[in-house]
């Protein structure tokens, strides 16, 4: 078990199969002892959890992009304070079902309002708490969906349409060529054991556990 504190991030599209690999994930790191933390984006924290339900309730389909982006730093504000560095300083591993990247290649990329905005709005984030480690969870939007049975009704994200998502995608994509020492692209088209495999072999190669 490791005594140095780690930020893992798990990023993706819709559909990419996150929830089902922290669930293996959870049960692989509490069968090896390791101290490790689950949370996500937006939310985390009381207060981060309001903000989210705002930022993906599906009746808000007035928000503009800037407000959408404020509100996501806004809760990672809070999510950073409140639970990230407090429990990597304790020396555990935080495991975050989104995180940064998230707004990069949602709005910065697919809303169109670009990498200096959004640094801009997270420059508390980028400054302070950036992951020791993204694990990216490639699959195509379209093949996303297809697997996941379509789009859910009662998100706002979700149902901002499959170019939108595409467009997505290539931010992720974009992002992964950028900064290839900290994103792995995972092959998330394979079964769920095979990519929570190759999730098992990165960090064992980073010696993470």
């Amino acid at each position: 078990m490791s005594k140095k504190g780690y930020f893992i991030t798990l990023e993706g599209c819709e559909g990419s199969g996150k929830s089902t690999q922290l669930k293996k994930l959870e049960e692989f790191l509490k069968d090896s002892g390791v101290d490790f933390i689950f949370t996500r984006e937006p939310g985390g924290t009381p207060i981060a959890e309001q903000i989210r339900k705002i930022i993906l309730d599906g009746n808000n389909t007035q928000m503009c992009d800037e407000t959408e982006a404020l509100l996501y730093a806004s809760a990672r504000v809070q999510h950073i304070k409140e639970k990230i560095i407090p429990s990597k300083k304790e020396g555990k591993i935080v495991i975050c079902d989104r995180y940064i990247d998230s707004s990069f290649a949602y709005q910065a990329y697919a809303r169109g309002l670009g990498m200096d905005f959004i640094k801009g709005v997270n420059v508390y984030a980028v400054e302070n708490c950036m992951p020791d480690l993204t694990l990216f969870l490639d699959i195509s939007p379209e093949d996303a969906f297809a697997r996941k049975g379509g789009a859910d009704k009662d998100d706002r994200l979700e149902q901002s349409g499959i170019e939108f998502h595409k467009k997505v995608y290539l931010g992720y994509k974009t992002l992964a060529s950028e900064n290839t020492s900290r994103i792995v692209c995972i092959d998330a088209k394979k079964s769920a054991d095979e990519v929570f495999a190759q999730i098992v072999k990165v960090l064992k190669e980073r010696e993470i556990i």
